[in-house]
């Protein structure tokens, strides 16, 4: 009842400005109110958002966004579930494992963030590990709980390593880039957004191993929305989605202003980490936005025949393909 009254109000009042050759104003126009989730804090691979909602382009949609420091898949989608979110960011495989085990299921993704996983190992030069297999004893510090933890098993034995001979030592995930500073663990696995933060916290050459090349059918991180959303106002989430696709593609064409725009925001976001991680993921989030249903096909398909998540799961119950 209420949207189809919102198309009155908007109905009355062009007819009644018909006369006028002046459009009407936009104190008019109905405003929804939403709540988006950053995936993590507010770090430069969320700026966009924060962009978005600078540049006026969710006011021009109709939308107030509060925007709030989200802390990961779990969290997010809980406040999805309970509706203290109506959309979020998260990484899409791990959301896809935890809705396959049934732990949440009541989300859909509408756009991609980044076309590939990010997750990946990453090691300082001086210590001789190039490739997965000589991670063989060694030690990797992780954040606990994180897509990167709950991927690695499938990883490893894709790259044709035992996971049990490789311990993983969770910790919080600002600690990671220390204890690799220190000679404290062998390597870290998080995001390879982290690099150049990582190259400067130990001051060495940063050798890289991306997940993705073993699992290369993996999205990174996706927008998400609550399923009964989609279905009761599939306008509202358009509008959402397109404002903030927009705010994406200005994002990875101007780091600086995005950079700039994010720590005016959250001044705790420093400025030249921030353009360092919008400008090592311009690459990995073309085409802006795109979901594919084939390659999410694939992609459950790769987490089942690694024993990540039960079988069963479809495409259509994580993602809504036409909105992107």
């Amino acid at each position: 009842m209420a949207r189809w009254s919102r198309v009155l109000v908007v109905a009355v009042v062009v007819v009644a400005g018909g006369c006028s050759s002046s459009a009407p104003s936009s104190s008019s126009a109905p405003v929804d109110h939403v709540t988006y989730m950053t995936g993590f804090g507010a770090v430069g691979r969320d700026s966009f958002v924060w962009v978005a909602r600078e540049k006026g382009w969710f006011k021009e949609a109709g939308i107030e966004v509060d925007i709030q420091k989200g802390a990961g898949n779990t969290p997010n989608l809980t406040a999805l579930k309970s509706n203290q979110a109506q959309f979020a960011a998260m990484d899409f495989s791990g959301a896809e494992i935890l809705a396959a085990q049934g732990k949440f299921t009541e989300w859909r993704a509408v756009a991609a963030v980044h076309q590939q996983t990010l997750v990946s190992i990453m090691t300082t030069k001086d210590t001789g590990i190039t490739t997965p297999v000589a991670l063989k004893g060694k030690t990797i510090a992780t954040a606990s709980g994180s897509v990167s933890e709950l991927l690695f098993p499938g990883y490893a034995k894709l790259a044709g390593l035992d996971p049990a001979t490789v311990k993983m030592q969770g910790t919080q995930t600002t600690a990671l880039n220390g204890l690799m500073a220190k000679g404290q663990v062998d390597a870290v696995s998080t995001f390879l957004l982290s690099k150049k933060a990582l190259e400067t916290a130990t001051k060495k050459e940063v050798v890289v191993m991306p997940y993705s090349d073993y699992l290369k059918n993996l999205y990174g991180n996706v927008i998400v929305t609550r399923s009964d959303l989609l279905a009761k106002d599939r306008d509202l989430v358009s509008r959402f989605t397109g404002a903030a696709l927009k705010g994406l593609r200005y994002t990875l064409d101007h780091p600086d202003e995005a950079a700039a725009i994010l720590h005016a925001a959250e001044p705790t976001a420093a400025i030249p980490a921030a353009v360092g991680e919008i400008t090592a993921m311009k690459q990995f989030s073309t085409p802006v936005g795109h979901l594919d249903q084939q390659r999410v096909t694939a992609g459950i398909a790769e987490l089942e025949a690694a024993g990540l998540m039960p079988t069963g799961l479809t495409p259509a119950q994580v993602a809504d393909f036409s909105l992107a």
